[in-house]
């Protein structure tokens, strides 16, 4: 009942118009606290809402939603037939798809969310998910090689949003080993791959994106990193259902490549866009920390960290990669 009233109130606040609590009220058939606790709950959610006596809610800029129909005739312009569902609430992208494995689902189906409730990054922190202002988006693809062909799935993903990034906006940005997008040196997007299957049999991958377009100034304080958004990287009109349609084209396109001939054709591409080539890293594992040289990564996406004079390749895993300052002259 909450969920369905405040999808009702978000549709009724959309334009941007004021909108009268009473009125509000007397549609949904709740008294004007209620109406009052819901709007105090959508300003959780990241909405940032005006209340003037005599006039009620009103929106500070009205929303472009999301819009499935929209998004698949713009994948049909492009000869893609990919299933799309768009939810206004819900917990977690990913989440949602991993609860319909394994029957059903088709080859790259998408779920696209206005807001997540439970949005997760690597190693279980929280995603912040404010309301209509940002993309959150898992795609479903059945890998046939089994788990062997996850290895570099985060880099073929992070390509295929560079590529929708610059097809759309013109906007180069830097990968960063293993599922990071930066953009003037600070996190723009990250990835979250969520596997299921068999060592040797077919495996269903989840991939997760979560990309900042325009951050909202409430939600900015609880992000616990240094971050950006598109909108402070271009005067373009961020048309995010053109932008998601872009994101699903790219990276079914890169999905079929990675099945058909894997990582290595993408390794220069990934080369020449590698936030840290050439630079001087550490890698931390838990409580150990690694210094070394970041050579890139190899053809299964491993990382090349050269330490003593030798170059190792790691494979991922429960691990971060950062600067190492002390080392930067």
């Amino acid at each position: 009942m909450a969920k369905s009233l405040r999808e009702d109130l978000i549709r009724k606040l959309a334009n941007g118009e004021f909108v009268s609590g009473e009125a509000l009220g007397q549609q949904f058939g709740v008294s004007r606290a209620a109406v009052s606790k819901h709007i105090n709950a959508l300003a959780d959610m990241g909405l940032d809402i005006f209340r003037v006596s005599g006039k009620g809610y009103k929106l500070a800029r009205p929303l472009d939603l999301l819009s499935n129909d929209k998004i698949r005739e713009a994948l049909a312009a492009n000869g893609l037939a990919n299933t799309v569902e768009v939810h206004n609430l819900i917990d977690s992208t990913n989440s949602y798809l991993l609860r319909r494995l394994p029957n059903n689902l088709k080859q790259g189906q998408v779920c696209i969310a206005e807001y997540q409730s439970a949005g997760r990054g690597r190693r279980g922190r929280q995603w912040i998910s404010p309301f209509g202002s940002h993309i959150y988006l898992s795609m479903y693809w059945q890998l046939e090689q089994g788990m062997s062909a996850a290895m570099g799935l985060s880099l073929v993903t992070a390509l295929a949003v560079s590529d929708a990034i610059s097809e759309l906006l013109n906007i180069e940005v830097q990968l960063k080993w293993p599922n990071d997008i930066y953009l003037s040196g600070v996190k723009l997007a990250g990835i979250l791959i969520d596997l299921e299957g068999q060592a040797l049999g077919a495996c269903h991958s989840v991939i997760g994106i979560g990309l900042n377009l325009a951050m909202p100034e409430q939600s900015a304080a609880q992000v616990d990193q240094p971050w950006t958004d598109l909108k402070s990287h271009t005067q373009a009109v961020l048309d995010r259902n053109m932008l998601c349609s872009a994101i699903i084209k790219c990276l079914t396109r890169r999905l079929e490549q990675h099945q058909a001939f894997g990582l290595t054709p993408m390794v220069d591409e990934w080369l020449q866009q590698d936030f840290y080539l050439d630079k001087p890293v550490k890698l931390i594992t838990g409580e150990r920390v690694t210094s070394g040289i970041c050579r890139g990564i190899n053809n299964q996406g491993a990382l090349l960290l050269e330490t003593g004079g030798q170059v190792k390749a790691i494979y991922g895993g429960e691990v971060s990669l950062r600067a190492d300052d002390d080392r930067i002259s």
